[in-house]
This record gives structure tokens, sequence and C-alpha cells, in this order.
């Protein structure tokens, strides 16, 4: 797969076609679908035609549907996910289907087995995916004992060729955080499974990228400077196309044919208000649907672009959106990290950061954390939370996967919690940046060198 050219008249094109949104009983009705637009509009007394746009945006660039009548949760580092993720499992009645680029053999790794394990014993099918890069330093053991009590265990492109099931490429992972419960609940982010994120980020933050260290080392770590993240729990019909895309995944990698417990769908039920959208993306994509539907957003944003993001290592397309946008006057904000477990990818992103603030990027470190987050929210109406990084493992070398939320209701969540870390951030200014020292600009040299593969 390689980082798509996009074509800027196809969004305008397909703006003037009708918006499809489905529902929990099948598409909605063209005045059911006006009065779900009345009630996503931008603020009162805000022209409706911004949100209708991004609607439009969405329906333009990938074939997943919008599906409305879902309820989205927006959950804030690893406790407050874990305490969600743990209810969810003790209440699964059919199938838990879970897929995480990090599973640690660590405190709450132990704890996710013993959840698991409790429920296949109570009868409930359970599927699980790992990636053998992000999970490399797990002990066999800790799976083999999964597999002792009947959860069916795939490992996700094998680091050794022998252990391959499909084609061997070293360079592919799944990145992807997702876990469906029973087909009518998600959970998806940036949160693996560690301990890393034992700690809060309420005065601080938190953040991600597998080094190979041990499971005490990882929790000293998170003592010493906490890990900030974002994931979401969604309950409704859109849970089935995440359903789905962990099934496309599994057969990716020749698992256990998935039976009619874990595909099995509940009846139609209303649970909330939102209108959601289920992307992903694979190396053997033509193109990331992820990448072209972030960057006809920025193109076609009016007000703001707020970007939350762990790494960040632009190609030229979409450094030049962000440029554009800016300059066009859209208040283009980036909360990037201070510090993070892969600091050459920080330094490939801090190479980019000049071109930036010329064109009028607003620039900010969050401090004290190890930031994690992949978040984006645009015009106050686009929002997006999941597993995908702004460089180019993600776009090009990783499955990964992402909601987009449509609606001024959870934008404004997303919004305030923004500010909340924005607050905790140092602006990050030209005059100050142009005054850096030798050494770092020799190291962020050396990371765009390398950007490609980082």
């Amino acid at each position: 797969m390689e980082v798509p050219r996009l074509v800027p008249d196809l969004d305008l094109r397909a703006a003037q076609q009708p918006t499809r949104i489905e529902g929990a009983r099948g598409p909605l009705s063209a005045a059911r679908q006006r009065q779900l637009l009345e009630r996503l509009k931008a603020e009162p007394g805000q022209p409706s035609s911004i949100l209708e746009r991004h609607l439009a945006i969405e329906q333009a660039l990938t074939d997943s549907p919008l599906v409305a009548d879902n309820q989205v949760t927006l959950l804030q580092d690893g406790e407050a996910t874990y305490r969600a993720m743990f209810a969810a499992i003790a209440a699964a009645k059919r199938s838990i289907l879970m897929e995480t680029y990090i599973l640690e053999y660590d405190e709450i790794g132990q704890r996710f087995a013993d959840a698991l394990i409790a429920r296949r014993r109570q009868g409930v099918q359970v599927n699980l995916m790992y990636d053998s890069v992000g999970s490399i330093g797990t002990p066999d053991e800790f799976f083999e004992r999964l597999r002792a009590e009947g959860i069916a265990v795939v490992e996700y492109n094998p680091v050794n060729p022998l252990d391959a099931k499909s084609g061997w490429d070293v360079n592919g992972r799944n990145h992807r955080k997702l876990m469906v419960v029973d087909g009518a609940v998600a959970f998806l982010g940036g949160i693996n499974i560690s301990g890393v994120y034992s700690g809060g980020s309420a005065g601080s933050g938190s953040g991600a990228k597998a080094k190979r260290r041990s499971p005490e080392e990882r929790a000293k770590e998170a003592t010493e400077r906490p890990w900030r993240d974002t994931h979401v729990r969604i309950e409704g019909p859109v849970a089935a196309e995440f359903l789905q895309g962990f099934a496309r995944a599994w057969a990716s990698q020749k698992g256990p044919a998935l039976n009619a417990a874990d595909l099995t769908i509940p009846s139609p039920a209303v649970r909330g208000r939102h209108v959601v959208r289920a992307i992903d993306s694979a190396p053997d994509d033509p193109y990331s649907a992820i990448y072209t539907t972030l960057m006809s957003s920025i193109e076609h944003a009016e007000k703001e672009v707020w970007i939350t993001n762990a790494y960040f290592v632009p190609d030229p397309q979409l450094l030049d959106a962000l440029c554009r946008a800016a300059r066009r006057g859209v208040d283009v904000r980036m909360i990037l990290p201070r510090h993070s477990d892969a600091p050459i990818v920080v330094s490939a992103g801090r190479s980019h950061y000049g071109t930036l603030l010329e064109a009028g990027v607003k620039l900010y470190e969050r401090r004290s954390v190890l930031l994690h987050s992949k978040t984006a929210v645009i015009d106050g109406v686009w929002s997006t939370v999941g597993s995908t990084n702004l460089d180019w493992r993600s776009f090009v070398h990783n499955r990964e996967l992402n909601a987009v939320i449509l609606g001024d209701e959870f934008g404004g969540e997303m919004r305030r919690v923004f500010e909340r870390d924005q607050a905790m951030s140092d602006p990050v200014t030209l005059e100050a940046w142009k005054r850096r020292p030798l050494k770092e600009r020799l190291t962020e040299w050396l990371g765009r060198m390398l950007q490609y593969w980082l």
C-alpha cells in the first residue's frame, strides 16, 4: 500500500449526492435523516452546512456505512478504560472478539487472561489475536494457558517465518486495539493491554511505542511518567461493522473458522444518539481509507483542526494540507509529545516544526506524560479516535482502526478534552524553535532520513 494522491474534485462531486445514513433497522428514511441532521447541527445559530459537508465527504471516501443510533463514551487513560472493558467481559453472554498490538505479561495482562478464561468457562466463545512484534516480550506460556482453556488464539504475522500462516512480512503489523462483545459493544482506541496504563494522567499525561522492556521496567516507567491515552466504548448497531473488521483481520491470518456465536449480531435496537463510521485499513489495501478521510476533512475544514497524536511523522501531502488550512485562516492546533518511548520518532516529527510554525500552525508539547492518544476534532462536528498515528508506518505498513463520530455533542466533549490537554502543554514558538541546539538539529535530520521506516 502507498500513501494515495488525493483528487481534490472527488469530494466536491460526491457532496452533491444525498447523504445516506443507516440506523439500527436499516437505511433511514429521508424524513428521519432530516431530523437527525437537525439534531446534529453545530451550535445554535451556526449553519448546518459544515456538518452536512463533512457527512458528504464521509460518504464519498469509504464504503463503510454511516450508522446512527449509537451510544459513544469517551474513555481517558487506562484505568477507566480497563474498568469498562472488564465490566463488558463479565457481562458477555455469547462472544468476545479481541485484538491488540501489545498484550503484556504483567498484572494487567494476567487480569485480562483471568477474565477471559472465566467467561470461556461459562460457555462464552472467546477469540484473541495479538501482534507478534508488539507482544514479543510475552512468553508462550501465557498464550498456551489461554489455549488450554478453549480460547482461540492467533499470533498476527509471526516474527518467525516458519510460523507464518499467511504471506510473511515482518514490517506489516497489526496495530489495532479492538474488543467486540456480543456483537453489540465495541471498544477501540490507542490503549494496549499493559501495566504502563495503571497510573492516571489527570495532572500529567501518557504515551506508547513498544520497546522491549521487562514488565518491571514498564511498571516503573508508568509510575515515574504516566501515559496519556484515549479510547471509546461504542454500543449500538455500528458494533457489527467492527465485528466484520475483526473477522477480516482474523481470516487474513487463517485463524480457526469463526462460529455462529462469534458473528451473531443482536436484534436491532436504538442504543443512543451518535452517528458513527468504522474505518479500518490494511497494508494490502490499495490505499488507506483512514488517511484519505482525515486528509479530506482537513482540506474542507472551515473553522478548526485540533489534533492530538503520539507519533507525528507526516508525509509531504499531509504536511501541505495542514499548512494550507492554517494559511486560509483555519485554527490548526496540534498537541504532540515532549517525552516518548521512541525518541527518534519525536525527532523526525520535530524536523517539520519550522514549516508548520511558519504557516501559522499552533504547536504544543504535552509535558509530564508519555502521550499516546490518536485523536482529532474538526469544526467541532467531525471527530476521530483510534489506533492510527500520523506517520508512514500507520498509513503504509500497519493494520489500523478508527471510529469517526459526527455531531457537535461528541465534538464538544472532544474539544473540552483537547483544551485540558493544551492547558497542560507548552507552546512551541517559531522564535524559540530557531534557537534550538545543534545536537537537536542533527537528531532531527537523522529522524527525517529514517521516517518512512519508523
